[in-house]
């Protein structure tokens, strides 16, 4: 049997598309065949290109309902459907939690957690009318562990995971909803944010596999998610994380 990933005709919307894991997730998309329609605050420098086919940018800021709603009319005016959204829009930067203000908090907040809720919200009556609509919602480890330095960051993406399985069984089974938890990816900004080779290094040894992820191995997994082979696939998140991380303890064992 050959299994193969044909996104030809298809429409998929990623957030935050144009850099870092979001670049690996719309190159990923493209090499399938889809048409890919991606946003932001401000304009790329240059958009990813695969076989002579790019995204379209939208200028959009998806901590806005309103600008949310009207980036979704505006996809379907264009194409007639909506087949898949990868809420890919995120992250943080390290931040002690007591020294930083409550705006600063917000507004973490409303880019990982309330930015998918907007999106999910302006894409059901689209996605639902496709026949085989698709959600995958990006989340992280910080999930799921401690998060210091990056506290409501952690605490928005444990939403994310609410938030997917919540509505995975509320929109069943018209939409499947899913998600990919990520560990640790090698992205332009990696280095400047772990430090040098060595320290770079040093961290990607905390991870079993020994490397940080790609961002095209965490598109990889969205397709499949968003693939009629996951067809029965709904409400579940998905690590790659490649194994998480070395549990603390085995540092202190004589045999470890």
């Amino acid at each position: 049997m050959v299994i193969s990933f044909d996104m030809k005709g298809k429409v998929v919307l990623v957030t935050g598309g144009a850099r870092g894991v979001g670049d690996g997730i719309v190159s990923t998309f493209l090499r399938a065949g889809a048409e890919l329609e991606i946003c932001g605050r401000n304009e790329p420098g240059e958009l990813r290109e695969v076989d002579g086919r790019r995204p379209r940018f939208t200028r959009a800021d998806v901590r806005d309902p309103d600008q949310v709603t009207a980036w979704l009319a505006d996809i379907d005016d264009r194409h007639g459907r909506l087949d898949v959204v990868v809420n890919n829009a995120g992250g943080a930067p390290f931040t002690d939690f007591a020294a930083a203000s409550p705006r600063f908090h917000d507004k973490i907040a409303a880019l990982n957690l309330m930015a998918a809720v907007y999106v999910c919200h302006a894409a059901y009556r689209y996605l639902r009318a496709s026949g085989s609509g698709s959600v995958v919602n990006i989340t992280s480890i910080s999930a799921r562990r401690p998060s210091p330095g990056t506290a409501v960051y952690g605490a928005a993406k444990a939403g994310v995971e609410s938030l997917t399985t919540s509505l995975a069984v509320e929109w069943a089974p018209d939409v499947r909803v899913n998600a990919v938890s990520c560990g640790l990816v090698a992205t332009p900004g990696s280095m400047d944010h772990y430090g040098d080779e060595e320290q770079y290094a040093r961290v990607a040894a905390t991870i079993p596999r020994g490397v940080f992820a790609t961002p095209e191995e965490i598109g990889a997994a969205c397709l499949m998610l968003a693939s009629p082979l996951a067809s029965h696939v709904t409400g579940a998140v998905l690590n790659v994380d490649g194994g998480g991380e070395w549990p603390a303890f085995l540092q202190h064992t004589p045999n470890a």
